[in-house]
């Protein structure tokens, strides 16, 4: 059939306790560089499209209200699209694309030949 390919967990981050609920001072975290034993979590299709997507529409130098329009889609769903928050059907994927001069294949392309690993979930379901 095909080779299984186990998914590294994401993690999401917890939720900041705002300050007005507590009298602490809010603590941050240093940055710490990742360890090189630490597997690298590959990025979502979504994110990955909707990161090119954005890169596309920068570049042809067009806003966000403007593609939306003309994608039929509100401002705030293209922009939750571009950050990789929704998941869009192949429908306004292709409405999304097309608004932008690009088709569902060429994006796909692009994810693909991004600089993810071959092994990563998002080449495989390309």
């Amino acid at each position: 059939m095909g080779d299984v390919v186990q998914l590294p967990v994401r993690r999401q981050q917890q939720p900041h306790v705002s300050e007005q609920q507590t009298d602490e001072p809010r603590r941050v975290a240093p940055a710490r560089a990742p360890r090189e034993s630490e597997p690298r979590v590959e990025p979502l299709w979504r994110e990955s499209a909707g990161h090119e997507l954005r890169e596309e529409r920068l570049a042809s130098g067009k806003r966000l209200i403007d593609v939306a329009e003309e994608a039929g889609v509100s401002p705030q769903y293209l922009s939750e699209v571009e950050r990789g928050l929704k998941d869009p059907s192949s429908e306004l994927l292709a409405a999304i694309a097309g608004a932008l001069g690009l088709s569902v294949a060429e994006i796909a392309a692009r994810v693909a030949s991004s600089s993810i690993s071959t092994r990563s979930p998002v080449c495989l379901a390309a």
